[in-house]
């Protein structure tokens, strides 16, 4: 609920999409402490999101901001930024993410996102840029750009880059699996598909090509 103490001239209201509970009562929590910034809904799911965003627009509501993890079950944040612009092309979303890769940022800059940044950005610059989207703008973090124009354009696509990451550690394919949120079969397919672009013999290989190009 909005605090009576905040300004009256405006009040951004922020909606908020991470699988994580912690991470999303928390950023919740945070962004609350903002006096011109209200998260009026926190939801664990790109799904929910979109049939909240459609009931604000079906209500005639202000127009909100969407604060959206990168990866989570079913629908992705990118794929749930798609859904939200198909709905209302001026929807104000920002990516948050803990996989700050370069096909990443430029997927999702390219499906119409306001702002891509890591889940360390410290909470001023996140309001900051929940501000700038609201007003129209864009919001990139400088480091995440800065890596995005040295690693060049890379090969993979971001699942492949994803398996590729969680094969580092040299996780077999079960968990790898899990943590991608994906099938064994789908996460077998994207592996051998990532391993024969970087010319590998086996994934750990290939996620360590992957690693030295800076494309995980």
């Amino acid at each position: 609920m909005a605090d009576p103490g905040r300004s009256e001239a405006r009040v951004i209201p922020v909606l908020l999409a991470d699988d994580e509970t912690l991470v999303r009562a928390a950023l919740a929590t945070m962004l609350d402490l903002e006096d011109d910034i209200e998260v009026v809904a926190h939801v664990d799911s790109g799904a929910e999101l979109t049939r909240l965003w459609q009931r604000r627009i079906d209500g005639g509501e202000p127009p909100a901001v969407a604060l959206v993890d990168l990866q989570m079950p079913g629908r992705d944040g990118i794929e749930t930024a798609t859904d939200l612009l198909e709905i209302d092309r001026d929807a104000a979303i920002l990516v948050v993410t803990s996989h700050g890769r370069p096909g990443y940022l430029k997927r999702a800059l390219e499906a119409g996102v306001r702002g891509f940044l890591p889940k360390t950005t410290p909470a001023t610059t996140l309001a900051d840029a929940i501000r700038t989207a609201h007003d129209g703008g864009r919001y990139v973090d400088p480091q995440l750009a800065a890596e995005a124009i040295s690693a060049g354009d890379s090969l993979l696509t971001p699942r492949e880059a994803d398996v590729l990451e969680y094969a580092l550690d040299g996780a077999g394919i079960e968990q790898i699996a899990r943590r991608a949120h994906l099938s064994p079969g789908t996460t077998r397919n994207y592996l051998s598909s990532a391993m024969a672009k970087l010319g590998a013999s086996n994934r750990y290989e290939a996620a360590l090509k992957a690693r030295n190009l800076g494309w995980v």
